[in-house]
């Protein structure tokens, strides 16, 4: 079976996130398996796997090989996608290569990206609520010239929200329980890391680079 024939046979329920670095090893993306599996195919990234704290990498028929060696022990933590005549593992992690550019991503201002950044605490009370028990505030009221910007909201739960109303935190007497900011790198990344099968990229964010392009 050809490469192309063996993405293009990729379940199409596969769901799950890898990390893209660029050559220098620096987390510049987060893409689909699918399109990991693409570039792989395509020769212009390659995988990148942490073991006991070293990197090594992989070209696809390298990681094709790795996993039919992997195949014979049946490990739960692994995931895998399957072919029609391959069974292949699904790579965490991938490096590009000199050739091939992505565009950094772009943080979007909305609400899932405001309550991960947020970690869906109330920014005046401290405590964490469901989403569905929070709302978005703007620190200073639009009503009095605030703006919908990353450094003007937060979360708040609709009990501090009512209490503020079209007041300011000062004009309100309430504090916020920290200044609000524009992230430096999509929120939800942190949250995904935290999951045991994205472990491995906790490695690459620390020296992450976002070009971040807020509107």
């Amino acid at each position: 079976m050809s490469y192309n024939a063996s993405v293009t046979a990729l379940a199409p329920s596969l769901q799950g996130s890898v990390l893209v670095l660029n050559r220098f090893y620096m987390a510049i993306h987060v893409v689909s398996v699918r399109r990991a599996f693409t570039l792989l195919a395509k020769r212009v990234a390659e995988v990148v796997s942490v073991e006991e704290n070293k990197y090594l990498t992989y070209n696809f028929d390298g990681w094709i090989e790795l996993s039919r060696l992997q195949a014979k022990y049946e490990n739960a933590t692994l995931s895998w996608v399957r072919t029609v005549s391959l069974k292949v593992l699904v790579p965490r992690v991938i490096r590009l290569g000199a050739c091939e550019r992505l565009a950094a991503p772009r943080v979007r201002f909305n609400r899932r990206n405001l309550y991960a950044r947020d970690a869906n605490r109330c920014q005046y009370c401290g405590r964490d609520f469901p989403a569905a028990e929070l709302s978005v505030d703007h620190v200073v009221p639009r009503s009095q010239g605030g703006h919908s910007t990353w450094d003007n909201v937060v979360c708040a739960c609709t009990g501090c929200n009512a209490r503020k109303g079209g007041r300011t935190p000062q004009q309100a007497r309430m504090r916020l329980i920290r200044p609000p900011k524009r992230p430096t790198r999509p929120p939800v990344l942190s949250q995904k890391a935290g999951l045991e099968i994205y472990r491995s990229w906790k490695h690459f964010l620390d020296e992450a680079y976002w070009s971040v392009e807020l509107k």
